[in-house]
């Protein structure tokens, strides 16, 4: 089974509160079964359409850099905020990493976009 449809199963079926899981048969986890059926199939269609699976790894990456500060930013605001995390809140030494983290994260994404040709 290809990687991507697997985890894509994987993680939607978590998200949702599905059954899931390989060692499940597919008539007890209908939805984990069709993810992997609907993502196989569209990994089909977009080699049959011409997609370079390349330049749309290369594309995911690019995205994924552009994504990851601003969810940096909010994961470590809501990890902060005490009304919602109480005494499991961030502390001083995980604040330092985490938001020098999200600094770096956002200067190498400006820096992409300075340096993009």
């Amino acid at each position: 089974m290809p990687v991507l449809t697997g985890s894509s199963a994987y993680a939607v079926a978590e998200t949702f509160g599905w059954k899931y899981g390989l060692d499940t048969k597919p008539n007890e986890a209908r939805q984990f079964y069709a993810v992997i059926a609907v993502s196989t199939f569209v990994g089909m269609l977009l080699n049959f359409i011409g997609v370079n699976p390349i330049d749309a790894l290369f594309w995911t990456a690019v995205i994924n850099g552009i994504l990851a500060p601003p969810l940096l930013v909010l994961i470590m605001l809501i990890s902060n905020d005490k009304k919602i995390m109480g005494k499991e809140s961030n502390g001083c030494f995980t604040n330092l990493v985490g938001w020098t983290a999200a600094l770096i994260m956002f200067a190498a994404a400006f820096g992409m976009f300075a340096t993009w040709q």
